[in-house]
């Protein structure tokens, strides 16, 4: 690559890079539905051709944007996951995901209710943004296969349960147990209800200590997933 071509692909990183921080600031004031190419580029100084060379439409910015916080997000878990030290039990594993998950959404709430909150009307997420979606869940996968790997112990599923109990195994991972993937879907839509609840602010005035509370329900989640030691 020439000095120029260099200079140009730092040039196109940078203005990317401001488009993306005036829209998150814009997503912090007006919320996702107001998102507005024009806007952002008024707030630039750049006309709006200008900015549609960078962003075609409204919705690739968003898209961007939705990937860069899932990509946060499943940093942020991964990060907390890998300073374990390699003995720490399943259930420690799992709790340590699940503190680095609120910790996260609570630096980046207007981030999290992007990802995590109301749809955004006329928006379609595309395929490109599941890999990143995925960075949370497919670790808390790995932790509860890990662990059942070792010999966890599960209940045995419902009868009329095993059919849909077998498809999401062999969907989500082939060292899932289909005994363990209802809970561990359950368990995943509980933590991030969780999360929800105490960014958009529903505990309010009835729980104080949060962390507390949040540390017991994501072990009793571990825990109904056949994970031990805290």
């Amino acid at each position: 690559m020439s000095s120029t071509q260099g200079a140009r692909a730092r040039a196109r990183t940078e203005v990317t890079a401001a488009i993306k921080d005036e829209a998150r600031r814009q997503l912090a004031a007006e919320g996702a539905a107001k998102l507005s190419l024009r806007a952002v580029a008024r707030e630039l100084g750049m006309v709006s051709s200008a900015l549609y060379r960078y962003f075609p439409s409204r919705d690739d910015l968003l898209t961007a944007l939705i990937i860069d916080a899932y990509d946060s997000l499943g940093e942020a878990a991964e990060t907390a996951h890998a300073a374990l030290p390699d003995d720490t039990a399943p259930l420690r594993r799992w709790t340590t995901v699940c503190e680095a998950v609120r910790a996260w959404a609570l630096d980046h709430p207007h981030e999290y209710a992007l990802i995590y909150g109301s749809p955004v009307p006329g928006y379609a997420a595309p395929p490109t943004t599941v890999p990143s979606a995925a960075r949370v869940g497919l670790l808390l996968v790995e932790i509860v296969g890990d662990a059942h790997q070792d010999g966890a112990a599960l209940p045995p599923l419902p009868e009329e349960l095993r059919p849909e109990a077998e498809r999401l195994s062999a969907d989500i991972s082939p060292a899932l147990p289909p005994e363990a993937a209802p809970g561990l879907v359950a368990a995943w839509s509980q933590l991030f209800g969780l999360v929800g609840f105490e960014v958009f602010g529903q505990f309010n005035r009835m729980v104080t200590d949060r962390a507390e509370l949040f540390r017991y329900a994501a072990g009793r989640l571990g825990e109904g997933v056949g994970l031990t030691g805290a």
